[in-house]
């Protein structure tokens, strides 16, 4: 992988645990020595999470699939000037609940055929993948029922349904052979405490 991976990206359908998985390992890292930050996209900085709402609330087709990439770019920028690339310099570990990899997916696949789009952009504005990145792998409509039991207001997409679901689990397990360096796939139909484990195991062989 070249090196200590200092950038960990955690990716998957709505509903798998992601912002709970990266919340563990923060933790266990943190209790390791590590210095960590753990933040999230869209969002982790003022100007992203402005955004964030923007594009996680009202009704489903409220913006096309392009508006979107240009919303989610614009985020990403931001985020990375203010929070991820100051971190990394300062050579902390930053661990973020979803990157580049899901605008792949949800604008670039499952909402279009846009993926050449998406990564024109992603390099143009952004130059930047994760060291390395965590897919939780779940059924798709396990994962809808977990997303929508939220009750929140940022359910936007989860909106467009279960068959949206079946195309972003296909869609993440291809980037996962196609980023094979960075990616690996956790299975997510588990007990909280287990995937833990198998992340932290995996993660320790990294940053020993």
């Amino acid at each position: 992988m070249g090196g200590p991976a200092r950038f960990i990206t955690f990716e998957g359908i709505d509903g798998s645990g992601k912002s709970t998985q990266a919340r563990r390992l923060a933790e266990h890292l943190r209790a390791g020595g590590h210095d960590v930050i753990l933040t999230r996209e869209p969002g982790g900085s003022p100007g992203a999470e402005e955004i964030r709402r923007l594009v996680l609330e009202g009704e489903p087709d409220r913006w096309s699939a392009e508006t979107e990439i240009l919303l989610f770019t614009a985020a990403r920028r931001d985020h990375l000037e203010k929070t991820i690339r100051p971190a990394l310099e300062a050579g902390k570990v930053v661990i973020c609940d979803r990157f580049a990899d899901s605008t792949r997916v949800y604008q670039g696949i499952t909402r279009g055929d846009l993926r050449r789009t998406v990564d024109k952009l992603h390099a143009l504005m952004i130059g930047r993948e994760p060291d390395l990145t965590f897919v939780l792998d779940m059924a798709p409509d396990t994962g809808l029922a977990r997303a929508k039991g939220r009750n929140g207001t940022e359910e936007r997409f989860e909106d467009f349904g279960v068959a949206m679901q079946a195309r972003m689990r296909a869609g993440f397990l291809d980037l996962a052979i196609e980023f094979a360096d960075r990616c690996r796939v956790v299975d997510a139909d588990r007990s909280e405490d287990a995937i833990a484990a198998e992340i932290a195991a995996l993660i320790d062989g990294v940053l020993a």
